[in-house]
C-alpha cells in the first residue's frame, strides 16, 4: 500500500467540503450533481456552478478516470519525493481532478494520456483520506 509523507501538506475541510472529506475515508468518492441539470462537477460547493441553484446532490462516483494531463515534477517539495506526477484525470462521470499518479513509473514512457485509472484512497492521517490514482486493472 501507498503511503504518504505526513509533512504533505494537509486539506482543511469546511462545512461545504466536509461530505466529501468524510467520502474518502469511507473508500467513497462523492461528487454533486446540479438537480437542474444533472450535471456533475467537482470540486465540492453548496450550489451548481452551472445554473447557480442550491438543488444539488451528493452521489458516489465510480472511481474510473482517464490521464488528461500531467506534469513529472523532479524538484523536492515538503512532503513530496521526486520524481512525482501532478496530473489532471477527467473522471468518467464528467469533472476533472486534479491529484497524482501512484502505483507506476513516474516517466511518459509509463503516464500515457487518455491511460484508464481508478481511484485510490491513501490515508495521510486520522482525519484525512486522499483520492489519488493508478493504472485501472484489466477488467
Amino acid at each position: 500500500m501507498t503511503s504518504l509523507d505526513p509533512a504533505r501538506p494537509k486539506p482543511l475541510p469546511t462545512p461545504e467540503t466536509r461530505h466529501f472529506w468524510d467520502g474518502t475515508k469511507a473508500g467513497k468518492l462523492l461528487l454533486q450533481r446540479c438537480g437542474d441539470t444533472g450535471q456533475a462537477y467537482f470540486p465540492p460547493r453548496p450550489f451548481s456552478p452551472f445554473t447557480g441553484t442550491r438543488n444539488v446532490e451528493v452521489f458516489e462516483a465510480s472511481g474510473r478516470a482517464t490521464l488528461l494531463s500531467y506534469v513529472i515534477h523532479h524538484r523536492p517539495a515538503p512532503g513530496f519525493t521526486p520524481p512525482y506526477a501532478i496530473a489532471v484525470v477527467k473522471l468518467a462521470e464528467g469533472p476533472q481532478m486534479m491529484t497524482n499518479i501512484i502505483d507506476c513509473p513516474q516517466t511518459p514512457e509509463a503516464l500515457v494520456l487518455d491511460m484508464p485509472l481508478e481511484v485510490a484512497f491513501v490515508p495521510l492521517d486520522d482525519a484525512i483520506t486522499l483520492p489519488l490514482f493508478r493504472p485501472a486493472e484489466a477488467r
